[in-house]
């Protein structure tokens, strides 16, 4: 059993050393923006059931530092006032483009359609898919295009700032951070050309338009429900410079209102956290809980106390560099581990049924 207790021991220290690095290593967009040229923007944005969300990005797009820019808005099919909210904006903004839903194609996925028809449509030299929740300021689309042409990228993705507000949303939104920057050295993904190091969030996905039609990753990836995952690794299978940065207060995100929707949101993603392996992911949720009474069984009480400084290291540099809340993360650390098990179940049950209803419609469904 001691050898175990070590090697429980070992993962924690490397997984704290992961998440030190990603602190030190500042993994965010530079803040001043110097382009080489300033190529023309396509600014995607699928949309369904978008109301409360799809005005202000559409508002704050229209106002941003950039002048060479196309803004195309896929509206699937959506029930409430999305439709309308778009056609305001296209009248304030000629930039602005409102393609409307065809029936969803067999074997697609919805969100991957209208990322794949808003291609289509597309003439920019530079296609930036947004999610309409999200939030940008600024020269954040300089600054993204700057880091772009600096790195010779042909993908470059961020993971906004996520806002939490309600106490469900606390409990649940920070654990994709805790996954992902405590497993994942961020400065990996372009520096290694291992797959394995990949991450990417679809919520902001900026491509060179000329490498996108070239492969057409969204048509490829039709009937993937983590397709932004999908996406990097094939990018970099082909040897395709890639990488992702995390968000600063530029680019940020409400996710996900409460913890009904934040639950469900991350069992479509889970197991892709861990490379697409039930296997490992179960292994890693029962390590992780079970590590701190074994460590105490076995190697007694100061060992204990060391574990547990341990777990609360990890998560001040992961909450750090995710530019959340410490104390309020440290503080909840016990209900978010308790959350974090219960998608894994939840995911594995949906996995059996094949049943995942998302924005309507059952991603797990067969296509």
């Amino acid at each position: 059993m001691i050898y175990f207790c070590c090697f429980l021991i070992s993962l924690l220290i490397i997984r704290l050393l992961v998440a030190f690095v990603n602190y030190l290593s500042f993994a965010y967009l530079p803040k001043k923006a110097q382009l080489t040229s300033e190529p023309s923007v396509s600014i995607l944005i699928p949309a369904r059931n978008e109301e409360e969300n799809i005005g202000t990005l559409l508002e704050q797009l229209s106002t941003l530092e950039y002048n060479n820019l196309e803004i195309i808005v896929y509206n699937d099919h959506s029930s409430d006032k999305t439709e309308s909210i778009i056609k305001h904006w296209a009248t304030l903004n000629p930039n602005i483009k409102l393609i409307n839903g065809n029936n969803l194609p067999k074997g697609w996925l919805g969100k991957n359609n209208a990322c794949h028809q808003l291609a289509k449509s597309a003439t920019g030299d530079i296609l930036l898919f947004l999610d309409a929740d999200v939030s940008v300021q600024k020269d954040v689309i300089k600054r993204s295009i700057s880091y772009l042409q600096k790195h010779e990228l042909h993908l470059l993705s961020i993971f906004p700032k996520q806002i939490v507000k309600s106490f469900g949303e606390k409990v649940s939104v920070p654990l994709m951070n805790w996954v992902l920057l405590s497993l994942l050295p961020i400065y990996l993904i372009r520096k290694s050309k291992n797959k394995m190091f990949s991450a990417a969030n679809g919520q902001f996905m900026m491509f060179k338009a000329a490498t996108y039609k070239s492969i057409w990753p969204h048509e490829k990836y039709k009937s993937h429900k983590v397709e932004d995952i999908a996406i990097i690794r094939l990018f970099k299978q082909k040897g395709i410079t890639s990488d992702t940065r995390l968000g600063d207060n530029d680019i940020s995100c409400r996710m996900y209102v409460g913890l009904d929707e934040a639950v469900e949101g991350f069992i479509k993603n889970i197991f892709q956290f861990f490379g697409n392996s039930i296997l490992i992911t179960i292994a890693f949720g029962i390590l992780t809980t079970i590590a701190p009474f074994v460590i105490y069984m076995y190697m007694g009480l100061w060992w204990f106390i060391g574990y547990i400084l341990g777990i609360i290291c990890i998560r001040f540099f992961v909450m750090l560099a995710s530019q959340q809340s410490v104390v309020q993360n440290i503080l909840l650390v016990l209900p978010q581990h308790i959350i974090f098990l219960f998608i894994i179940i939840k995911g594995l049950i949906n996995n059996k049924q094949k049943k995942l209803i998302w924005k309507d419609r059952n991603i797990l469904q067969d296509l």
